[in-house]
This record gives structure tokens, sequence and C-alpha cells, in this order.
């Protein structure tokens, strides 16, 4: 089957099919059902305040959903209201499932944590590091090879476009790096070409490392991404409406943001998610649905299986889970929040305090730079998923739907 004929049967299994989770009230899984109503309403002022067009909140305790509340509206362009089953672009949250494929591989034994980058993508094996120095970019060997591990953790030394405007932040600005038309081969070979922003291992950079992981599950799996997530994780976890597009008869269901941010009024562009791209982003390309989403959540809170598949062994998502980055490697103020380090494919918590919103030591999680977000915290055996099309307010409905769920807690 060529790569495109894959993507059309892929795309073709999207539909309104993902089996519901078990759901329970609040106040049988020790959840206040009045907190959660006021979380309701706190969304429902923001709504009304233009702050987002609509929201999706799914909270589950016990293995069980006690709140699952579609508010507002799908699209600013419509009276569609939010549903339950709108489907939204998830960016990052697409990070997780491809961490946890690439996991799949190690524990079939096809590679390992260590295995240099270069092992299965040449064009790494000559990538240089740079350093600024008078204002000018000066190229220095790495002083080891950037590994799976990094790519895992963000410590490769690869970055993001947006991450910074420093000599090698322009290089990625300038090039075709962020096009949907370009193969994920050719993406990595591009990549590839560009120098790191610090020496492999040294520093947390939030950057297209989980692209570079999903060519290297195409290379060793010989399969294009979305064929090997479809059979390894997404099939097995009946996430059917989770791929890198969706089809025409789903164009009524799309959630989107406004045309300009609410608070700055800078245009908003996200892509077209009719549109099957060349490029498979495994750093920000699917699109799924709260319950889809859920899905995934529960087989993680399950310890890597759901419904009977094994997708992860526990020990594997135990180590996934866990901080990777110690006091030795810097973060730079980047995306993560005092009190929080990265494991493998999720940010996690360190410590009770010093961050401005709650949670508990062993939580991980991470968002979608479009307005999405999860977490899981086994020390409560809670997950919630919560799903919007805001990127300009992303941080704040972030912290505030932390806040408001943790209220419920009893």
């Amino acid at each position: 089957m060529t790569a495109t004929a894959t993507a059309t049967a892929a795309q073709a299994t999207i539909g309104p099919h993902t089996p519901p989770l078990p759901e329970a009230r609040p106040e049988t899984l020790g959840l206040s059902r009045l907190r959660l109503q006021a979380m309701s309403e706190a969304f429902k002022r923001e709504i009304d305040k233009g702050t987002v067009p609509g929201v999706t909140v799914l909270v589950a305790r016990g293995g069980q959903i006690g709140w699952f509340e579609a508010l507002g509206r799908q699209s600013p362009a419509s009276a569609t209201p939010m549903a339950r089953d709108s489907i939204f672009r998830i960016f990052s949250m697409t990070k997780p499932i491809v961490s946890v494929a690439i996991m799949a591989l190690v524990e079939d034994g096809h590679l390992l944590l260590s295995d240099p980058v270069a092992k299965f993508i040449p064009e790494f094996a000559s990538q240089q590091v740079g350093i600024v120095k008078d204002g000018k970019l000066e190229l220095v060997p790495p002083a080891r090879p950037m590994t799976v591990q990094d790519l895992l953790r963000h410590t490769s030394g690869l970055t993001y476009e947006h991450q910074g405007d420093g000599p090698v932040h322009k290089l990625y600005q300038e090039s075709r790096v962020r096009s949907r038309k370009i193969t994920n081969a050719e993406h990595a070979t591009l990549v590839a070409s560009f120098p790191l922003v610090c020496q492999p291992g040294a520093e947390f950079n939030y950057s297209r490392s989980t692209d570079i992981l999903g060519r290297i599950i195409e290379v060793v799996s010989g399969k294009s991404l979305g064929t090997f997530l479809t059979e390894r994780v997404l099939g097995p976890l009946q996430m059917a409406e989770t791929g890198f597009s969706t089809s025409e008869a789903n164009a009524g269901r799309l959630a989107e943001p406004f045309a300009a941010d609410p608070w700055t009024g800078d245009k908003v562009a996200l892509f077209n998610v009719l549109e099957q791209p060349v490029m498979e982003s495994g750093g920000g390309g699917l699109v799924s649905t709260t319950m889809d989403y859920a899905r995934f959540c529960l087989m993680l809170r399950n310890g890597g299986t759901l419904d009977g598949h094994r997708i992860i062994g526990r020990k594997t998502l135990e180590l996934m889970a866990s901080d990777h980055l110690g006091p030795h490697v810097q973060t730079n103020g980047t995306l993560l929040s005092p009190g929080h380090g990265f494991g493998l494919g999720f940010a996690v918590r360190r410590e009770a305090g010093i961050a401005p919103f709650p949670g508990s030591v062993g939580q991980y999680f991470w968002s979608g730079i479009a307005g999405t977000f999860f977490w899981i915290d086994p020390k409560e055996d809670l997950f919630a998923v919560f799903m919007s099309q805001g990127p300009g307010q992303r941080d704040f409905t972030r912290t505030l739907v932390r806040d408001l769920v943790y209220a419920a807690v009893e």
C-alpha cells in the first residue's frame, strides 16, 4: 500500500465511533458536584467575556468520568454549540502519543534509549553545535552524540523556530521546516542541517525532537508514522477519531478559534484539519476529540492497558513519567513551571509547592499550543482533559482548569 493510500484508509476510519468511558455521579468518586458546577460557571463567564469561543472539560477519578461538559460555541463563525464530540487540533498533545509509540519499539528490542539518533538518521552524524560569540555563530563539534533519550526529554540541542530569535532560530524560521508539504524524511534531513543550540544533554529546549522521533518510528518500523500509530496505539485504544486529518463529513464538528486574538488583536491561523498533510508531524500534527484523548489517559492511568490491550509496560510507563532532567540540566526559564521537570514525553511535577497552581508530586501532563491540556495524577487517581481552540489564552485556561478541578477533589 502506498503512503497516500495508507493515509486515505486511516482518514476514512475517523468518525463518531469512539466507545464512551464509564460515567458515575461525581460524589461517588470523591468529587464535589458543587465545585464542579462552579467550574462550569467560571468557564461560562470566560466564554461570555469573549476569552474563548467554547471549551470541553472531562474529569475522571477511579477510572470513571465524574464530569464531562461542553460549553459555549464550537466556532465563533456559527451558532453551533460546542459538543462532547467536537474535533480539535491537539498540536503538542501529539507528543505523548508518539513517545508511547517509540517506547513500544524499545520494548520490542528494536532500539535503546541510549542509541545515537544518527544510527537511524545518518544526517545527524555531522551536526554541529552553534555557539554565539561576539554576535557571530561559531560551530563546534558535539561533546557526545544526541540520543533517543535526548529526543524524548528535549535535551537534544534541537529547538523550535518560535522558542527564540538567535542565529539558529533564524535558520529554522527562514527554512521550510514548518511546511506540511514535505515528507517526514525531508523534514528530518532539514533539521539535521541546522546547528544545535547547545550541547546534547546540557539544556532542556522544547523542540522539534518529537518530530524526529516520528521519523525514527518510520525508519525502524518500515511504515508511515500514521500507520504505526494506528496499529500500535490508536487502533487498540479505539481512538477512532484521532488522526493527522479528518474527512469532509466531519466539517461540521470542527472547533475553531477566533479569527483574531481577543487579547492582542493578532491574526490567528491554525492548520486546515480537512487537508491530508504530506508530513505527519509527531510533534504536533494530530486532531482528536475529548473522549478519544480520555481513552489515552485512562490507558496511562491503568498502567499501560485498556480493555485488555496492553499498549506499554507498567515499568516502562513508570520510567516515562519520572523526571529525566535532574539538577544538572538547565531549563532556562522555558515552558517548565517551578517545581517541575520533564520525563520521556511528559512534564512531571517534582515538588508539591513552588508552582503557582495545585497538583501532586508525580503528576504528569502536557498541552497543545492551541489550548488543549491533559494531566494524570496517580496520587489522587485523577485525570482531566481540557479542550479549546484559543492559542493566546492557553496559559490562562490551563491554570484556571487546574485550580477549579483540584478545588473539587474531596
